[in-house]
C-alpha cells in the first residue's frame, strides 16, 4: 500500500543506465540468493494461532481482502480493487475464498502456489451477482452466520459495509486482535527476512553516500538509490531530503541541491519476501557546524536510551519516553516541540504495523516484537536530524539490526 513517503519519493527517482552507475553503486552484488521464502509449515502454524486467539476473542471468523495479512496467513497476494475478493478463515474448519469470477483462474493459481490452503475451496460470483450474499451463504453452511465476524482492519469500508448488511444476525467486529495478535510477535523465519532486508539498505545507503557530488539534486540521489536496490535484486526506495527541508519528518516535494554543508536525510527501505526494512541515515555533505554536532549526539544518545529501555514486560510508551527524556535533557523539549513523532513503529510486513511506541500505550512489550527505534530532532528553517534503525525485542533486552551511525562526516564507519 502507497504511503505519503513512498510516493515522495517515488517522485523524485531518476532512471540510471547500468553503465553511467558511479562505481559504488555498480560494484554492489545480487543477494537474491540470501532470502529464503517462508514456508507453508509456518503458515499453517500462524492460522492455528489465528484460531487461539479468535476463541479468545469469541470471533466465529475473520475475513481478509487484499493485502499484507491475507498474504501473512495464505501466500496469497491480491491487489484490492472494487471487487470483493476475500478470503474468510473459520475458527474450524478449511478457510475459503470468495472471487470474482473472471479473477478465478488467477486466484486458483496462487492458491495451488501454497501447499497451505491444498483444501481451501473457491466461491466465484459473476459481475452481475451479489458477492456479499455469497460469502453469508458461505458462512452460514458453515454455522457462523450468526456468530461475531471479525474484519481485518484495512479491509475498505465498502467490503467490511456489504459483508454486514449480508449477516444481519451476525456481530460484525475487528480483527485486529487477532491478525497483530499473530503478526507483532515474529518468527526465526521473519527475523532472518528483516535483518536481511535492513542490511541491504544499509549496503545501499553506503554505496549513495559515496556517490554524492556537488550540485546533486534529491532527485538524483534517489535515483541512484533505487539503481543500487535494483543492482542488489531487491525492490526499494528512499525519501531524500537537503538542507531545511530535512526539517520536515516526511518531506517536501519541491527540487533541493546539495551543496557544501548541506544536511542530507534518507528515509525508507526496501522488500524482501515481503517483509520491509526502513531505516534513516543522516549525513553532512562536507563539514559539519558544532551545532549540526550536538544535534547529532542528542539524537544518537536518544536512540541509544530507547534501545537501553526495550525490553520484555516494558510498556512501549517508556521507550518514548526513555528516548524523549534525553531530548528535552539536551535543551530540545518539551514534549513534542523539536522531536516531532513517537519514537517508533512495529514494522514487518508492512512498514508500519502494530505496535506503536508512543505515549498512552501501555502495552508491554514481547519477546519477538520488532519497531523502528527513530529519535529526531527538527528544527524548523534551518535542519533536521533522524536516525533510524529497525529493533529486535529479545527474552533478555534488545537489539538494533544494523550498525548505527557513528557521526554526520562518517555515518558508516566502524566503531
Amino acid at each position: 500500500m502507497p504511503t505519503r513517503r513512498s510516493l515522495l519519493a517515488s517522485a523524485f527517482i531518476a532512471p540510471f543506465a547500468a553503465a553511467a552507475l558511479p562505481p559504488p553503486i555498480a560494484a554492489l552484488k545480487n543477494r537474491r540468493a540470501e532470502a529464503r521464502p517462508i514456508t507453508p509449515e509456518e503458515r499453517l502454524a500462524r492460522v492455528e494461532r489465528a484460531r487461539e486467539l479468535m476463541a479468545a476473542n469469541r470471533l466465529a471468523a475473520i475475513c481478509m481482502a487484499g493485502g499484507t495479512s491475507l498474504e501473512y496467513f495464505s501466500g496469497v497476494r491480491w491487489h484490492v480493487s472494487e471487487r470483493l475478493f476475500v478470503m474468510a478463515l473459520p475458527s474450524r474448519g478449511e478457510p475459503f475464498f470468495v472471487c470474482p469470477a473472471f479473477e478465478e483462474g488467477r486466484a486458483r493459481e496462487q492458491i495451488a502456489a501454497n501447499a497451505n490452503l491444498h483444501s481451501a475451496r473457491v466461491y466465484a460470483w459473476q459481475e452481475d451477482e451479489n458477492p456479499y450474499a455469497l460469502l453469508a451463504a458461505c458462512l452460514k453452511e458453515r454455522g457462523l452466520a450468526s456468530g461475531r465476524i471479525g474484519i481485518e482492519e484495512r479491509m475498505p469500508f465498502v467490503f467490511a459495509s456489504g459483508i454486514g448488511e449480508a449477516l444481519p444476525r451476525a456481530t460484525i467486529a475487528g480483527a485486529t486482535p487477532v491478525t497483530a495478535g499473530c503478526r507483532m510477535i515474529k518468527s526465526a523465519a521473519e527475523l532472518a527476512l528483516m535483518r536481511l532486508a535492513s542490511s541491504v539498505t544499509l549496503q545501499v545507503y553506503e554505496a549513495a553516500w559515496r556517490s554524492v557530488r556537488e550540485g546533486m539534486t534529491n532527485r538524483e540521489l534517489s535515483g541512484l538509490i533505487a539503481a543500487a536496490y535494483d543492482q542488489i535484486g531487491f525492490p526499494g526506495e528512499a525519501m531524500v531530503e537537503v538542507g531545511e527541508n530535512s526539517a520536515l519528518p516526511h518531506g517536501s516535494v519541491k527540487p533541493q541541491i546539495i551543496r557544501e554543508g548541506s544536511i542530507v536525510l534518507m528515509d525508507d527501505g526496501c522488500t524482501v519476501e515481503g517483509y520491509q526494512s526502513d531505516i534513516t541515515r543522516t549525513f553532512v555533505f562536507g563539514r559539519a557546524t558544532e551545532k549540526m554536532k550536538r544535534v547529532f549526539t542528542i539524537v544518537r544518545r536518544a536512540q541509544d536510551a530507547a534501545l537501553a529501555a526495550a525490553r520484555p514486560g516494558v510498556a512501549c510508551q517508556n521507550v518514548d519516553a526513555a528516548a524523549r527524556k534525553v531530548i528535552e535533557d539536551g535543551g530540545y523539549g518539551p514534549g513534542y516541540k523539536y522531536f516531532l513523532h513517537r519514537l517508533g513503529h512495529g514494522i514487518g510486513m508492512d512498514g508500519h504495523e502494530w505496535p506503536y511506541l508512543v505515549r498512552g500505550n501501555t502495552l508491554p512489550l514481547a519477546a519477538g516484537m520488532t519497531f523502528s527505534d527513530e529519535p529526531g530532532i527538527y528544527l524548523p528553517g534551518e535542519f533536521g536530524i533522524r536516525l533510524e534503525d529497525d529493533m529486535h525485542i529479545r527474552p533478555d533486552g534488545a537489539e538494533l539490526l544494523t550498525p548505527q551511525s557513528n557521526s554526520l562526516e562518517q555515518p558508516f564507519a566502524a566503531i
